[in-house]
């Protein structure tokens, strides 16, 4: 074999490995497309199964309201402050109060420190004129109008439990408040004064809400105790000079006697 001969065939058995290399990683290429074609194929397949169009999915089911929301729309679509639980103590509605009323053994008050729900109190005054209030104890507030006793609290909190406090007192009811009609009256007994008549009540209209005078009255000689002392008073002269209203006005604790006539 000649040396020309023996480069020709060491070229084409390296020709012939090259093919056989070739065909080797175009195969390869093949495989791996057609497993790659294989699983997009199934994982389409699974898309197209779980897939759902939007008119046939169910509607969520809406979270049921609290009860506590579902009241608060109620007390306000009917008119009322919504209700919380923990709320403090209810303060009664206020009345109203003639300028300068002085507080009294008896009265109602209500005392709000704003900020502070724990402090809201609605008390009455005590015989000795004072109410218990939280952190202060009893407080005397007897002769002092509701501006007066703001003031007296406001000092009292301020000195020693809150900084700058802000304190509202009103008057919700009057002490009960009597008066009793003895004599010729048509219902003796005792009756208790109108509410909001923090000034008294004309002696013809207490008159009247002991039933008027009996057949042998004496209007002219009417006597009222008061305390420590008797006033005179002639109903039948303030009748005749001042119409319905006699013009003498009757206060708490006041024993009226009407006399009998002597004729």
């Amino acid at each position: 074999m000649t040396i020309k001969q023996g480069l020709e065939r060491l070229l084409f058995f390296e020709l012939r490995e090259n093919r056989h290399a070739a065909r080797g990683t175009v195969a390869r290429t093949l495989l791996c497309g057609i497993v790659f074609s294989v699983f997009v194929g199934a994982a389409f397949a699974q898309t197209v199964e779980s897939y759902q169009p939007l008119s046939t999915i169910p509607p969520a089911s809406p979270t049921p309201a609290s009860s506590s929301l579902l009241n608060f729309d109620a007390e306000r679509a009917a008119g009322r402050p919504a209700s919380s639980s923990g709320s403090s103590t209810a303060i009664a509605s206020t009345i109203s109060v003639p300028s300068g009323y002085q507080l009294g053994t008896g009265d109602q008050i209500s005392v709000e420190v704003f900020g502070e729900d724990d402090l809201r109190t609605a008390a009455r005054l005590n015989s000795d004129g004072a109410v218990s209030l939280p952190l202060l104890g009893s407080v005397s507030l007897a002769g002092l109008t509701t501006s007066q006793a703001a003031a007296r609290l406001i000092e009292l909190y301020g000195r020693d439990y809150l900084v700058n406090p802000k304190v509202n007192v009103t008057l919700v009811g009057y002490a009960k408040r009597r008066f009793t009609v003895l004599g010729q009256v048509n219902r003796p007994g005792s009756y208790e004064l109108p509410e909001g008549s923090s000034e008294g009540i004309d002696i013809l209209e207490a008159i009247a809400m002991a039933g008027g005078y009996t057949r042998i009255a004496a209007p002219e000689r009417i006597s009222v105790k008061r305390r420590d002392q008797i006033l005179r008073v002639d109903a039948k002269r303030l009748a005749r000079s001042s119409g319905s209203k006699g013009g003498f006005r009757v206060e708490p604790g006041d024993t009226i006697t009407v006399a009998e006539s002597l004729f």
